[in-house]
């Protein structure tokens, strides 16, 4: 679950973690109001006005602007609070801005990246840092790898002060700040860690004039299967900033990914669904969607899928590919069946079922009154789906 920048920079200061000041205003008399409190509590008089959204790119889309004096804040906020915000992140349609973010002004002196995942291949945790702080790490990893720095870290061990110490000292802190350094990577660890986070990453960590390590920017990638230990954090989720078709299959239980594709396709199990969208592109087909209906596959969560994969105009047909492990194929034929009944169902429909009941389930389809295309064998099943398509 991605978190916008004000929650992602609340729960980093929660745990100590060194941030530039700054509050969150979802109206202009509001932004200006937050504005006017800094102003009286820091002495501040330029603000940053940052739109708040779940992507980057926000500055050069026009999101992020400089502004001096109250009336500044206000005419600022009043341009991007609102506005559709375009970024290379969020597509061609953009995105609505709902809120935003107030933050005192920092003179920055030097710009760092520091960012925490989790390494797959070795299984451990891995502090990424470099000193080309305020450009994507993805470009730096690609031009300049060398300059990235990588420490990993044992997750039921935790940071040890010395790694903390090598990230400062690698990115070429000295003194005292080195010491705020190391303090704020072993926050950043503790917060990335405590909250069950799958990405923490400040960018740009920055070194101030007056001698001081605090975070700019900040975001926090949550494990969407940790959340129920987390109900707090889960409460931060903006369904606004979400697909409508995924929030609704999340309504469902159902996980839903939407894609580019013209072949819509159910599927019960992640593995099954990954060589399901294969089968679609070996056939000539683009998959339209990830939809993994689960162990269940009910008749309730089958008529749901349909209806969710159909509201994308692009899918040009229907694939259904169930192995039948914990769920019977004859059930699943029988909701597949009831769900084509109660929707209109306006493209191919081809169904693949395997295991458990296949042949009886494969019966029922057949005998349907709806037009219901069947196959037992993937081959048969890609060779529908490319008929389906021509």
């Amino acid at each position: 679950m991605k978190l916008h920048e004000y929650q992602a920079k609340d729960i980093l200061e929660q745990h100590g973690v060194a941030m530039q000041p700054g509050r969150v205003a979802r109206s202009v008399d509001e932004a200006v109001a937050v504005a006017q409190a800094m102003q009286e509590e820091h002495g501040s008089d330029t603000f940053v006005v940052k739109a708040q959204i779940h992507a980057g790119g926000r500055g050069k889309g026009g999101g992020v602007k400089l502004a001096e004096g109250l009336d500044a804040v206000r005419a600022t906020a009043d341009d991007i609070l609102g506005m559709n915000l375009v970024t290379h992140q969020t597509g061609p349609d953009g995105q609505r801005v709902r809120s935003l973010l107030i933050a005192d002004a920092v003179d920055i002196a030097k710009e760092y990246y520091v960012g925490v995942t989790l390494d797959r291949q070795k299984s451990q945790d891995v502090i990424m840092a470099s000193t080309e702080g305020g450009v994507e790490i993805e470009t730096v990893a690609e031009e300049t790898p060398e300059k990235i720095v990588k420490v990993w870290i044992e997750p039921n061990a935790g940071i040890r002060p010395y790694q903390a110490r090598r990230v400062a000292f690698a990115l070429g802190f000295e003194g005292t700040a080195m010491k705020q350094a190391a303090k704020f990577v072993t926050a950043l660890y503790t917060a990335y860690s405590q909250s069950d986070a799958t990405l923490a990453e400040i960018n740009p960590l920055v070194l101030t004039e007056a001698g001081d390590v605090v975070a700019v920017d900040a975001k926090i990638n949550l494990d969407d299967n940790a959340l129920y230990r987390h109900p707090d954090l889960a409460e931060l989720r903006d369904i606004h900033e979400e697909d409508p078709l995924e929030v609704e299959a999340s309504e469902h239980s159902l996980n839903y990914i939407k894609l580019d594709g013209n072949v819509g396709c159910m599927v019960n199990g992640a593995g099954l669904a990954m060589a399901t969208m294969d089968i679609i592109k070996l056939a000539g087909g683009e998959p339209a969607n990830f939809l993994d209906v689960g162990g269940s596959a009910s008749a309730e969560t089958v008529e749901a899928g349909f209806r969710i994969i159909l509201k994308d105009p692009h899918v040009e047909a229907i694939l259904v590919n169930i192995f039948g492990g914990i769920v019977r194929c004859d059930r699943v034929a029988t909701g597949v069946v009831e769900a084509a009944s109660n929707i209109d169902i306006d493209v191919p429909l081809i169904v693949r079922l395997q295991g458990t009941n296949a042949e009886e389930g494969k019966q029922i389809i057949e005998e349907s009154d709806i037009t219901i295309q069947s196959a037992i064998l993937l081959k048969e099943a890609a060779e529908k789906v490319t008929q389906a398509l021509a």
